[in-house]
Formats: C-alpha cells, sequence, structure tokens
C-alpha cells in the first residue's frame, strides 16, 4: 500500500506503508511496572459551542477508549493534561469524566486529576484561596470514591512568595486526603504557566523544595510523577525517594531507559504517550516482567521517534498528534477537539505522525488509515 505526502515544501513522493502490526497482549494484573495511560477526550462536533466554546464532549466515545485502555490492562491517569485539562477541558467536565470513569469501570487501576483550574489565576489572593480550590476537588473526587493525582497550580505559582508557601498548601490539602496520592510536578515545557514551580528559578532547589514536601508527608504521597522531559533530572530524584514512595516517570522522551532502569531502580510509568501507544506499551511491560528486557526494548524503542515528534515544542501542543492518531486508527469519527486544538500543528506534524505510526505498526486498519489520511490532505489542498 502506497499514499503520495508532500513534505514540508509540498514536494509529494510516495510512501510505502510497512505492514506492520502492533502486538495486542494485555498486561497482567501483577505487571513488573506500575503503567498509568493519561487518556484523551473526544469532542462533541455536533454541539453548538463546539469547538471553541465550553467543553462539549461525546461521552461514550470518550468512555470506550477507556474499555479500550483497561483491557489492555493499563491504569488510566484521568481528566490530566492529555483530557486537555486546562486547555479545553474544565472542572466541571473533569468532574463529570471522572465521575463517568468511575461507574464504568469501577475495578479498573485509576488516577484522577485534582487541581485548582476551577480558581483562575488572577482571581486567587491567598494561599487559602488556593488551598480551599485544591480542598474542593479533592472532596468532589473523594466523594465518588476516586483517587487522586495532585496537578500543579497554576494560582499557587501566582500567589506563592517562597517555597515555605508550596509546603504549607501541600501539608494542608494532602492531610485531607483519604489515600496516598500521585504527586505531578508538571515542567514549564508542558505548561509555561508553571515555571518556578516550587517556589525556586532553579531545578536543583525546586527538587529540595519537592523532596521536603514528600518526607514530610509521606504517609500520603503514593509516588510523584516528573515530566521535565529531562531522563537526569528524573534518575536524581529517584534515587533520593524516600522508602516506598514511587516514582512514576512523565518523560515522553526517554521513558523506555527510565521504565527499564539501572542498578538501583527504575521509575513506573504514568504518560501521555501510552495513550497513542497503549498495546506496544502493554506488550513491553509485559515482556519485561517476563525477564525480556531484549524484547521490551524493541517493542519500546520504535515508537521514541514518534514521541519525539508528537511532543515537539510547543510541547503543551502534543494533544493534537494524540488524538489525530486516534481518528486515523478508528477510535473516533472525526478529528474535532475541544477548544479547536486540532488546528496547533502544521501539516509536516501529521505526516510526520502518520509515518512514524505506521512504522511502529500502530495503524490498525492502515487501508482506512489511507483513505482517512487522503481525506485530511484535500483540506490541504495537498490531495
Amino acid at each position: 500500500m502506497k499514499i503520495l505526502l508532500p513534505d514540508s515544501e509540498g514536494l509529494k513522493t510516495a510512501y510505502q506503508l510497512s505492514g506492520k502490526s502492533a502486538p495486542q497482549e494485555k498486561l497482567p494484573a501483577d505487571p513488573a511496572r506500575i503503567v498509568y495511560s493519561a487518556a484523551h477526550v473526544t469532542a462533541d462536533p455536533f454541539s453548538a459551542s463546539a469547538p471553541s466554546g465550553r467543553a462539549a464532549i461525546d461521552w461514550e466515545t470518550t468512555l470506550a477508549f477507556r474499555r479500550y485502555l483497561d483491557g489492555l490492562g493499563l491504569g488510566i491517569a484521568e481528566a490530566m493534561d492529555t483530557a486537555q485539562r486546562g486547555m479545553g477541558l474544565d472542572w466541571r467536565n473533569a468532574l463529570e469524566l471522572i465521575k463517568r470513569t468511575r461507574e464504568e469501570l469501577p475495578h479498573a487501576r485509576v488516577v484522577n486529576g485534582c487541581g485548582t483550574d476551577h480558581l483562575a489565576p488572577e482571581d486567587a489572593r491567598s494561599l487559602d484561596d488556593v488551598s480551599d480550590a485544591y480542598l474542593e476537588q479533592v472532596d468532589a473526587i473523594q466523594g465518588v470514591g476516586a483517587r487522586i493525582i495532585l496537578m500543579a497550580s497554576r494560582a499557587l505559582v501566582r500567589v506563592a512568595k517562597s517555597p515555605d508557601d508550596y509546603k504549607a498548601v501541600y501539608a494542608k490539602v494532602l492531610s485531607a486526603c483519604d489515600q496516598p496520592v500521585v504527586l505531578h510536578w508538571l515542567g514549564s515545557a508542558f505548561d509555561p504557566a508553571l515555571k518556578g514551580y516550587w517556589g525556586a528559578p532553579h531545578f536543583e532547589d525546586a527538587l529540595e523544595v519537592a523532596l521536603e514536601v514528600i518526607e514530610h508527608n509521606k504517609s500520603k504521597v503514593d509516588g510523584i510523577k516528573i515530566s521535565l522531559l529531562d531522563k537526569e533530572k528524573e534518575i536524581l530524584m529517584r534515587r533520593r525517594l524516600p522508602a516506598g514512595v514511587k516514582m512514576y516517570t512523565g518523560d515522553d522522551f526517554n521513558y523506555p531507559e527510565l521504565i527499564a532502569g539501572d542498578e538501583q531502580g527504575y521509575s513506573h510509568a504514568l504518560l501521555g504517550i501510552f495513550d497513542p501507544i497503549a498495546p506496544l506499551a502493554a506488550s513491553a511491560v509485559k515482556r519485561l516482567g517476563e525477564g525480556d528486557k531484549a524484547g521490551f526494548h524493541a517493542l519500546l524503542a520504535p515508537t521514541v521517534p514518534l514521541a519525539r515528534l508528537m511532543f515537539q515544542a510547543p510541547t503543551q501542543y502534543y494533544k493534537t498528534g494524540v488524538v489525530f492518531l486516534a481518528w486515523l486508527n478508528g477510535f473516533q469519527k472525526h478529528f474535532i477537539m475541544l477548544n479547536g486544538a486540532q488546528s496547533m500543528r502544521a501539516l509536516p506534524y501529521f505526516t510526520g505522525i502518520f509515518r512514524h505510526a505506521d512504522a511502529c505498526g500502530l495503524l490498525r486498519d492502515p487501508e482506512r488509515a489511507i483513505e482517512l489520511m487522503r481525506s485530511f490532505l484535500a483540506l490541504y489542498g495537498a490531495d
């Protein structure tokens, strides 16, 4: 099978599909690594508010994708940035998403994004405002029996004057959590509004603050996910975590190496890239648990070029690539996103996603994917 794909200059050349097909192996219930896939949402394109107004979600298609992830044995990180949290998905719809996933998959391994996004940063006047916002979401999520991943707060960045302010807010919020939570250190590459998180401009100082927060509240902390796209920083922090506190890699550039680990430890995973590469993620971690480290790397290493393209700067628009591939693979009937985010990447990005996905065997129905890709190119006058 072939398709004509344009390059960055518009020159079209024939691309021969690889014919590869990703394995479809289920991760066992006791995997070698705890693995969460942050999951995207499908917009409802027929709503009067779509795509740039209040979030309008196609609930059945969104939940069907979560059933698919659970069927592969993957955990689900719900209502996170992959679901466009803070970039189209507001708190009201995030809570509805959390509730529906809880009802749909009551026995699945799920952690749910808890933040302060219903409080506009410019409306935050004090640390109490931020704490109260966090606690409102904590109460709502725990009220439906769901577990929490404590997301970074734009409002806290705005009002905090020192690292001690971060320590105070986290201590107050964590004390209200009824189960150990996953903390999330989201780097400014993913959200520029979070620059200087933990009240420190440099990583070395921020690391000390984060470690102190964990140490002082370790009975309330299951682990921490860091999304800094820097493997050395993650490894450094991983080696200093208190006993029993897990590192969940959020590094969508270096995840195979970090999950495999070294002689001093390894990272579990909570990744946006595991949405589009879900079958390979499940199969690879299954093989790792079987002692087949070479097989693990053989499956995941070819996905890294796809991930590096999908998460290229400006990194916060990686969701566009995630949903584009979901559309090509038939998980949804259209390529419309919340907040019009389908327009946030250029044509060469999409043709690159197509090529890399095919090279990894991630096009579930290549003939259908070619048909959709041709219709997509036609919108750009490149059919």
